[in-house]
């Protein structure tokens, strides 16, 4: 019943009658009262005016899908969406909601993510409540070696809700990542579950660093988070919705492939491109310069030689970032 009260009070910038809320849940309207008092205690401040009724003047600072609701101007992504107070991974969480059915464009966010993953198995730490951790379910009309523009569009996505919400200079790492400097600020972990020839569903992870200070030893040196880079703490609430809203947008702009227009943004971004990388192919350490992205999504390498060859997958160092 929280959920329906903060639903109808959220709507509403008025004073909503107890006996309104009353008739609307089909409940007592002490039991109203049992949890307007209750989400007082959560952290809603709710105003209760004697013969007005009650009226939501903010919102705790943790994450609540009434509070991103409210921020969001989307037609699919996040039309289902569920906020967790902890959970192992949000990636996982929804690959079971997807086994189930579960409609396009589902996100599953999360307070707390204690077995967060990466890439290449590593783990993604979070401390609750300070960080924004999330996933969305796509279920495109596409065959699996169709999808290879769905991370690097993500990142697009992110970097530039971010640049634009916090002002700071984020820039993309290829594939997967988001950073400022030369640390990393977002991870995003795709999944897929695929027949032979058609794609089942999508699952696209992504963890940003929002007000965390601290990090543990072996990534001290390589994280950050808005609040270390711009000295100040964000509403995960709006970003986590100003994050879904420009999702939505370079996705259906893009319809999951690269345009000329989304490649080019893409490039502009990419602070990998220009830059000597590392990588391994058949067994063997290279180096070249990447030199940019493909239509497809693949990092464009420019050997000592001269020859070209293009990367699709696998760990790859840049110069200068972590």
């Amino acid at each position: 019943m929280k959920n329906e009260i903060l639903e109808i009070l959220t709507s509403s910038s008025e004073y909503v009658s107890g006996q309104s809320l009353a008739q609307s849940l089909g409940v007592t309207r002490q039991a109203v009262w049992k949890e307007i008092n209750a989400l007082k205690k959560r952290g809603f401040k709710i105003e209760s005016v004697p013969n007005r009724g009650y009226r939501l003047s903010s919102m705790p600072g943790y994450l609540v899908a009434a509070a991103v609701k409210r921020e969001m101007r989307t037609a699919v992504i996040g039309s289902e969406l569920i906020v967790l107070d902890s959970v192992g991974s949000t990636n996982d969480y929804l690959k079971q909601l997807g086994n189930g059915g579960c409609k396009n464009g589902t996100v599953v966010a999360a307070r707390e993510q204690v077995g967060g993953k990466g890439r290449l198995g590593r783990v993604w730490t979070s401390v609750k409540d300070e960080n924004v951790m999330f996933s969305v379910l796509l279920r495109p009309k596409m065959a699996p070696s169709e999808v290879s523009c769905v991370t690097p569009l993500t990142g697009l996505a992110v970097c530039k809700a971010l640049r634009e919400l916090t002002g700071l200079d984020c820039r993309i790492k290829w594939p997967n990542d988001v950073i400022v400097g030369s640390k990393k600020l977002v991870g995003i972990l795709t999944e897929m579950s695929a027949e032979f020839d058609a794609v089942e569903y999508i699952v696209i992870g992504t963890g940003i660093n929002v007000n965390q200070t601290e990090f543990p030893d072996e990534i001290a040196d390589k994280a950050t988070s808005i609040k270390l880079e711009s000295g100040k703490e964000f509403d995960k609430n709006k970003l986590l919705a100003a994050v879904l809203n420009q999702m939505e947008q370079e996705f259906i702009k893009s319809d999951l492939e690269f345009t000329g227009e989304t490649l080019k943004e893409y490039t502009e971004l990419c602070a990998t491109v220009g830059k000597t990388v590392g990588f391994y192919r058949g067994g063997n350490r290279l180096s070249g310069t990447a030199s940019g992205v493909a239509e497809n999504g693949e990092l464009m390498v420019t050997l000592p030689d001269g020859s070209e060859i293009r990367i699709n997958s696998g760990e790859v160092t840049a110069q200068g970032i972590y």
